[in-house]
């Protein structure tokens, strides 16, 4: 584990980029960028089209390690270059930005109120190339909507696989998401963070996991995970707020940093100069990053 990584996860002052828009996610993503579906006509095209996004974003003068922690990223961004370097490498040694990897295939079909993670095939091969290539931790994604039977197995699920990602020395995001349109959200949080506590007692005293959390109905709800010996850092999702009403709950959340994705690149626009691309992200990070600061 690269130690400066870690003292700057755990005491660094700022926010973690979502970067990670996968198969299923990257139309909308380029959708609300201004690039329409019809703008490419295969899988690989898609992925040029995202990593230029991406690329345009952490070249930027404004995305840098003063107010970024860290950035996730999709396995074929870790597998691309910036400026003629892998991403990873780039992005910590001109950036000063944690690397950090999505490894999970996406959601399963909802049962019980709850999506767990597809199978994850091939993930002892992809920790490796991670360790390889100079990632820090991994992240991984499940979604609550209903309290239930659905929230234990998303839990149970998460920690097996964070177990094995441990193994391997490198940091493991949990990331159970709720679902912010749930009608008893609140009750779903409620469940949810027993049963992260629960876990947490198996998590040997040498290792630290990080939570990635909706921001929950109940201010400082997760609190006591902030101040956990075994919890490196609790992150906030924007799951589908706007940038300012996210920014508003992370502000009442003391401890929690954010991790957004859409409400990051809110406003960013294919058809933007250079210097408005710049002045729309700065104002994005400056946003973010204050409010994780409290």
């Amino acid at each position: 584990m690269n130690l400066e990584q870690l003292e700057k996860m755990r005491n660094g002052t700022g926010f973690v980029a979502a970067l990670d828009q996968s198969g299923g996610s990257t139309p909308k993503a380029l959708r609300l960028y201004g690039i329409p579906e019809d703008a490419y006509t295969s899988e690989e095209e898609m992925f040029d089209l995202v990593h230029q996004m991406r690329t345009r974003i952490m070249t930027s003068p404004s995305f840098n390690g003063d107010r970024i922690l860290a950035a996730i990223l999709f396995e074929n961004t870790m597998d691309r270059d910036i400026e003629g370097r892998p991403t990873p490498d780039y992005l910590w040694n001109d950036k000063r930005v944690v690397p950090i990897l999505k490894v999970d295939k996406g959601l399963a079909e909802e049962a019980d109120g709850a999506q767990v993670m597809k199978p994850m095939p091939g993930l002892d091969e992809l920790l490796a190339r991670a360790t390889d290539n100079g990632i820090f931790g991994t992240k991984m994604r499940s979604v609550v909507k209903l309290p239930g039977a659905g929230v234990d197995a998303v839990v149970d699920q998460q920690f097996e696989i964070a177990h094995r990602i441990l193994g391997t020395g490198l940091v493991p995001i949990i990331e159970p998401e709720v679902d912010i349109h749930s009608p008893k959200k609140a009750e779903a949080e409620q469940q949810l963070k027993t049963a992260l506590a629960g876990h947490l007692e198996q998590v040997p005293d040498d290792r630290l996991v990080v939570f990635k959390l909706t921001l929950p109905e109940e201010d400082n709800l997760y609190r006591d995970f902030v101040e956990h010996p075994k919890v490196l850092r609790v992150l906030a999702l924007s799951g589908g707020y706007t940038r300012a009403e996210a920014d508003a709950r992370l502000a009442r959340n003391h401890g929690v940093v954010a991790s957004f994705s859409r409400a990051l690149t809110e406003g960013l626009h294919v058809d933007q100069s250079d210097s408005e691309f710049d002045a729309a992200l700065d104002a994005a990070i400056a946003g973010i990053a204050e409010a994780s600061l409290t």
